[in-house]
């Protein structure tokens, strides 16, 4: 998988970052999210391979283009022959967040990027549009810490695998209501609380690699990303349990659906009997092989966001692969004109 769809699904982030970033600081995250999902769409049915989206932009009557269930790719073409021999091509599910963070981009803060992560199919999650409690901590932590755990706990294991002071570690949490007393746990712990407004995708994964200075994700965010979250953090041996909130009352900033018991009957009709189970992510992302991909559209913590200049535009993706074992930071120069001197300072 990996050998065949690497560069094209770095191309995918890429054209999706782009596109964003053109609307970065204009105040209209909407288009800024509109233009990312057309390009990602465009880019991504160009590759020889029969993709399904199983986490997207929402259900069909939401979303026209990468909704859930949509078919992507050649080989999912009425006239697929003429392209390629579908029934030898493995089937894939990805997941996509074309702009994650839009208001991010809209208000040019940092930290979104374009995002996804692709397996066998059956190999992600499908996650609802709920909220999922998260907890993310480096490889050193995996299996040690526990969502079910306090945040005092988990912060006191955290410190001991680390071998850091409770007061050298940096907790990102998600900027929201429901978080207030999280917040003041963590902080009565000693250890530091940086609050993010919106993407904790690049949180959660930088928690993944050494030197960012970002030690644990903690709190409640969207679903979906959760999923993308876990199958960066399988491939890099990280530490990540979700699990899912169905409460409207617990995430307090609205939720899909109405009440804690449609919610229920909802997940019911999918499949998922236990509400509360946790995930692991090795559950959220199963498939024997899981390729994850992102493109920053603003500066990240691990990525440089799109830098344009005179005739084109730089940008920075990282591709974690949980086949070959690598993490790759590609630096790429995208030429719109016709090929020039291109000045790197």
């Amino acid at each position: 998988m990996e050998n065949t769809l690497g560069l094209e699904i770095i191309e995918v982030v890429e054209q999706a970052a782009i596109a964003s970033s053109r609307w970065m600081g204009k105040g209209e995250k909407n288009t800024a999210d509109q233009v990312a999902v057309e390009a990602m769409r465009e880019r991504m049915n160009k590759i020889h391979m029969r993709g399904r989206i199983v986490i997207g932009e929402g259900e069909r009557d939401e979303a026209p283009m990468l909704y859930i269930g949509e078919e992507v790719g050649i080989c999912t073409r009425a006239d697929a022959q003429n392209f390629c021999n579908p029934s030898e091509l493995i089937e894939i599910d990805i997941a996509v967040d074309p702009c994650e963070g839009t208001n991010l981009v809209a208000y040019g803060q940092n930290g979104s990027m374009a995002v996804l992560a692709i397996s066998e199919k059956g190999g992600l999650f499908a996650a609802p549009d709920f909220y999922m409690k998260k907890l993310a901590a480096p490889p050193q932590a995996r299996g040690l810490v526990d969502i079910n755990k306090s945040a005092t706990e988990n912060l006191k294991i955290l410190s001991e695998c680390l071998n850091r002071s409770v007061e050298e570690l940096v907790v990102v949490v998600m900027d929201r209501p429901r978080h207030t007393e999280l917040i003041q746990e963590i902080r009565n712990c000693g250890a530091r609380v940086r609050l993010i407004s919106d993407g904790d995708v690049s949180a959660a994964i930088s928690c993944g690699f050494s030197g960012t200075n970002i030690h644990c994700l903690m709190g409640i965010g969207a679903a979906p990303e959760g999923v993308i979250s876990a199958a960066a953090m399988r491939c890099l041996g990280g530490h990540f349990q979700g699990q899912l909130i169905y409460d409207p009352e617990v995430v307090q900033t609205g939720l899909i659906g109405e009440s804690r018991e449609g919610n229920l009957a909802r997940l019911k009709e999918m499949g998922i009997t236990d509400g509360d189970k946790v995930y692991n992510c090795d559950e959220l992302a199963s498939g024997e092989t899981v390729l994850f991909a992102a493109c920053g559209i603003t500066p990240g913590v691990l990525m440089e966001g799109v830098r344009f200049f005179h005739g084109g535009a730089r940008t920075q993706s990282l591709v974690i692969s949980s086949q070959s074992q690598t993490a790759r930071f590609i630096d790429t120069i995208h030429m719109f004109d016709s090929p020039q001197t291109i000045n790197l300072h």
